[in-house]
């Protein structure tokens, strides 16, 4: 008998739209939580516009917004306002990612809704946190990356600054609202309340910088931007081999003396007084490199990285998305991609949660949901709302 979902007794109101805020809910959903996805009538979620499309439906929307129910309502109207807070009061989590002081302008801020509800756990992302000198300025995942310090670690040496390949601010603002809420949703149960969550994805970031703030501080130099080096460790890189590159990451002496001895088949380098150390090889790093491609290329990538791995040292191919998408591992054996049928797109392909519970796995459960689409089941059959209520509502435009 399969256990029940890791979440699936909380009840979450999500009112997030782009990425951040849906990829938290997302994971809440995907664990069992019951993810009611409130959208504006009529537009939704802005990223219901962003391309890629398929059959008019946003790719970009279906990605991130599976295993959730979709309704419409307007927190401007004040019937809006007053249906929100009956569904508050039945509620674990609320969840949003507005700018810093609209749900209070609103009228639904924490303060409100912690009367309604003394066990809600409210739950925010922003650009800069809800508090501090810079809690007003809007924020993107580009922002996040720029003034979090990324930006400037980020590309090849002596290039400009680069923003990573994906949008790693909200995704991490994502995990960290995440991790938040289940945080607070165990001190609920210490407490018997609940409390504000506060992530800012600048925050996030600069939680990721790791080990260039202590060199920072040991020596005052800015770290400069080393393309696929490793501050820590040498040879830990890409290399070239005849038809393209590849990854070793020799993290330590005894990964370097087993590259040295039985893949370049160097044992002279291990009594080098210039690779002696893990300081000692960063300091002649390019000449480390010179011989490790040496051997590389004279082999393919496909050669390097069993011959590398058969060693016992850490190696593999830069797989593209193709490679990816394809990979037995990943995408097969671990289930990062999941099929899907949308009632509009057709079948799709999104990416699956990383995250294996082994007695109560996430799964996909239902698609990602049309506009509006869970109106009638969630007000009527959730929260109470009578036929006659809802009907009225929907013409009036509230949902």
């Amino acid at each position: 008998m399969d256990m029940p979902m890791a979440l699936s007794n909380i009840r979450v109101l999500d009112l997030t739209r782009v990425m951040a805020g849906p990829y938290c809910t997302m994971y809440l959903a995907d664990l069992g939580a019951e993810v009611i996805k409130i959208e504006i009538p009529g537009s939704g979620d802005d990223t219901r516009k962003f391309p890629p499309f398929k059959n008019g439906e946003s790719l970009y929307y279906c990605n991130f917004n599976r295993n959730k129910k979709g309704v419409t309502l307007n927190l401007k109207d004040p019937r809006g306002k007053e249906l929100f807070k009956e569904m508050v009061r039945n509620a674990d989590v609320v969840v949003e990612n507005y700018r810093p002081g609209v749900m209070d302008k609103l009228g639904l801020g924490y303060d409100v809704l912690k009367e309604v509800n003394p066990r809600i756990i409210y739950a925010a992302v922003s650009g800069f946190g809800s508090y501090g000198p810079l809690h007003q300025r809007p924020g993107y995942d580009i922002i996040a990356q720029a003034m979090s310090g990324l930006m400037s670690l980020t590309g090849e040496y002596g290039g400009g600054p680069l923003r990573t390949g994906s949008a790693i601010g909200d995704l991490v603002g994502g995990l960290n609202l995440c991790i938040g809420i289940l945080a607070a949703i165990n001190g609920r149960q210490i407490t018997g309340r609940g409390q504000r969550v506060d992530v800012s994805l600048v925050d996030g970031l600069v939680s990721c910088l790791e080990n260039n703030t202590q060199r920072y501080q040991v020596d005052g130099v800015q770290p400069v931007r080393m393309g696929n080096r490793y501050p820590s460790a040498a040879p830990y890189d890409s290399f070239q081999a005849s038809d393209g590159d590849f990854v070793i990451g020799c993290g330590n002496d005894k990964l370097f003396a087993l590259l040295c001895s039985k893949v370049l088949h160097r044992p002279d380098l291990l009594e080098d007084p210039r690779y002696a150390t893990p300081s000692d090889r960063l300091a002649h790093e390019a000449e480390l490199k010179a011989v490790v491609e040496e051997w590389s290329t004279q082999h393919t990538i496909e050669e390097a990285v069993d011959t590398v791995l058969a060693a016992g040292v850490p190696a593999g191919p830069i797989n593209d998305i193709k490679a990816v998408m394809e990979s037995d591992h990943i995408a097969n054996a671990r289930e990062m991609f999941l099929d899907c049928d949308h009632p509009v797109a057709g079948h799709l392909r999104i990416n699956g949660n990383p995250v294996k519970l082994m007695d109560s796995m996430p799964r996909l459960r239902t698609a990602p949901p049309a506009l509006g689409q869970d109106n009638e089941d969630v007000y009527e059959n959730v929260f109470g709302v009578s036929p006659e209520r809802l009907r009225e509502l929907k013409e009036q435009g509230v949902i």
